[in-house]
């Protein structure tokens, strides 16, 4: 029997595999290091309101709602004139003395890296935080009418990433990473391929291939979202598997077109089993119908939401367990 390691690496090659792999299970994430977890501002639960991160950003998590969101009042808003994004952005540290890395190195280091891969998590993406700093209206705006603007602000996001990189490599020696950005809604990318390639590709392009250097093995994306329109894009910044593929983007058919290229971590949309009232039989019934479209090579069955969660109590793990009864069933 393959490793779980293994068995991904048979899975996104066009190899062998013996199963499906079951979501996250060949990934150990990290969520957490220094920036994050001490330096970043609060941490936010539901209920806390206005609470303002590093980057001057202020969120909320009302009661009741699935997470936390951005504040865009005239109060709260961290850059409110593009044309004066030097003035108005604050810019955090990135280099952090090495003891406070100590928590995250033993994690890391406690990893049997023959079964999963150590997988750094970073978020948000250069898209989500341009739309954190100024609000999502004001973004697409700006693409538009302040063209130049926008793209030294990307520049500048995305320098500070490449940095902020260079210290998780350093310390972690991840061999994967788990990257945030969520390009779409169900429906339709936020902004057309044309735009996306003039604002985007170039920055991913760097992020992306300095993790490489670094020595990252596999980039996961993850844009739970349509995306269909992007897929060439993301294998030319290198991108290995795109994470919460939704359905609205016929993934069967972008297996048949990209396979090879670029795996699909997904085909569980998570509106379809986490919900109030989610049941077991409801879960068995997607991932039995979902993992018999798809077949083993480059896909794997996941929720599409970007982490090993869920928004309700115990959906995560009823997946989880589906998946496990489906390849005992089908592949023992």
């Amino acid at each position: 029997m393959l490793t779980k390691r293994q068995n991904l690496l048979e899975t996104i090659r066009g190899g062998h595999p013996d199963r499906f792999v079951n979501q996250y299970e060949a990934f150990h994430l990290i969520y957490g290091n220094p920036f994050t977890d001490l330096h970043n501002g609060p941490v936010l639960e539901e209920g806390v309101m206005n609470a303002t991160n590093a980057w001057g950003i202020t969120f909320s998590w009302p009661e009741g709602h699935p997470g936390e969101f951005p504040e865009h009042d005239e109060e709260h808003i961290a850059v409110k004139d593009i044309t004066k994004w030097k003035e108005q952005l604050q810019i955090p540290e990135v280099v952090y003395p090495a003891e406070e890395w100590e928590p995250y190195i033993k994690e890391a280091e406690a990893v049997d890296r023959n079964e999963q891969f150590v997988t750094a998590c970073v978020w948000p993406g250069i898209f989500e935080q341009c739309h954190h700093l100024m609000s999502l209206p004001e973004a697409m705006i700006n693409f538009y009418e302040e063209p130049e603007a926008m793209h030294e602000l990307i520049e500048c996001l995305t320098e500070w990433e490449l940095r902020y990189s260079d210290e998780i490599c350093k310390y972690l020696k991840p061999e994967a990473v788990f990257h945030h950005d969520d390009w779409g809604s169900q429906l339709s990318t936020f902004i057309s391929p044309e735009m996306f390639e003039e604002f985007f590709l170039p920055a991913y392009k760097k992020i992306y291939k300095r993790y490489r250097d670094h020595g990252v093995k596999l980039v996961i994306h993850h844009s739970d979202s349509y995306a269909a329109t992007l897929v060439p894009y993301m294998i030319e910044m290198g991108v290995d598997i795109w994470q919460g593929a939704m359905s609205t983007n016929d993934i069967p058919e972008l297996i048949k077109k990209y396979g090879g290229k670029i795996s699909f971590m997904s085909g569980i949309d998570s509106a379809w089993v986490d919900y109030p009232g989610w049941t077991q039989e409801r879960v068995r019934e997607v991932v039995r119908k979902v993992c018999g479209e798809h077949g083993k090579l480059y896909f794997i069955p996941c929720a599409t939401q970007g982490l090993d969660v869920s928004t309700f109590p115990g959906v995560y793990e009823a997946v989880t367990e589906e998946i496990e009864a489906y390849n005992k069933e089908a592949y023992n």
